[in-house]
């Protein structure tokens, strides 16, 4: 019997889980499925692996062994399915994904299109939720992986750079500032401003390079904060304040002559979008193939 990387993959959940019932849940396994194919990888090796305790799993010595092989061979697998993914031209799949705010409604649907056209039998179904709530689906087995705005501290997550992005000022038509090339940060903080609501991405990222030029937020006279980038855009547009956005999520109104996308001098708002997804869950090859395709033209 030659040694089986479906058995290694098991193992390394059971280990990484700490049990067989919530392994079998992760690997969508019935749990003497995943008791079986334990027991045939210690036939293999002829020693045990684990041991059951009254809490949780333990691994024996050799478990200990064996873990950062089956760790490399779970990673060794995921990179090659990358690496091959675009190669592949007859991909089929459904995807179940969820993309926060800005993502969902704003980077996806330009990237889509030309993803359809090239990957036909890949169908999506895409779910525009905040970060929360992504990972929440993600546990429960209801989305294959997450777009989100920032890196998510999960113990049970990967969390993976996929995109990059840079939020611009925008201000409306006939602002003081619109029509400039560049603006210098004492002007724009002289301006009252509408943001998202705190917490999220783009306020974290705004907030952080305001911070670190030596403006505090106390300084900013905010005369509003909103819960969607739809809503900023409207306050925006009827002349309530300015904001700091991503520009993608202003290309119609911009090429209506709404609203202008503007740089700050010596600033730079940059930001990358990140995927994330069950560490103990490979992905399916048209999961890869997708994040794959965003790495290369969704920057």
């Amino acid at each position: 019997m030659a040694l089986n990387y479906h058995q290694l993959h098991i193992f390394y959940t059971v280990a990484e889980r700490g049990s067989f019932s919530a392994a079998a849940q992760a690997l969508h396994m019935t749990q003497p499925a995943v008791t079986m194919q334990i027991q045939s990888l210690e036939d293999y090796f002829g020693c045990k692996l684990l041991v059951r305790s009254t809490k949780k799993i333990e691994l024996t010595e050799a478990g200990q062994t064996l873990i950062p092989f089956a760790r490399k061979s779970v990673e060794l697998i995921r990179e090659t399915e990358q690496a091959m993914s675009r190669y592949t031209s007859m991909l089929e799949g459904r995807l179940q994904l969820g993309a926060s705010l800005t993502i969902g409604e704003y980077v996806l649907p330009r990237l889509l299109g030309p993803f359809g056209q090239r990957y036909p039998h890949i169908s999506i179904v895409m779910k525009v939720m905040n970060t929360t709530q992504i990972i929440e689906e993600i546990v429960g087995h209801q989305l294959n992986f997450g777009l989100v705005e920032a890196p998510v501290q999960h113990p049970d997550m990967v969390s993976e750079p996929v995109m990059e992005d840079e939020l611009k000022l925008i201000v409306p038509s006939g602002h003081p500032l619109s029509g400039k090339k560049t603006v210098t940060l004492e002007e724009v903080v002289s301006y009252p401003f509408v943001l998202r609501e705190k917490g999220s991405g783009t306020r974290q990222v705004m907030e952080a390079e305001f911070k670190r030029r030596g403006i505090e937020m106390s300084r900013v006279q905010t005369v509003m904060e909103l819960g969607s980038t739809g809503a900023v855009k409207s306050a925006v547009e009827a002349g309530i304040g300015i904001t700091i956005i991503s520009p993608s999520s202003v290309k119609h109104e911009q090429a209506l002559g709404l609203m202008e996308a503007l740089d700050i001098e010596g600033v730079s708002f940059k930001r990358k979008f990140y995927s994330i997804h069950l560490k103990s869950t490979l992905l399916p090859v048209s999961a890869v193939t997708f994040l794959t395709f965003l790495r290369e033209y969704g920057g």
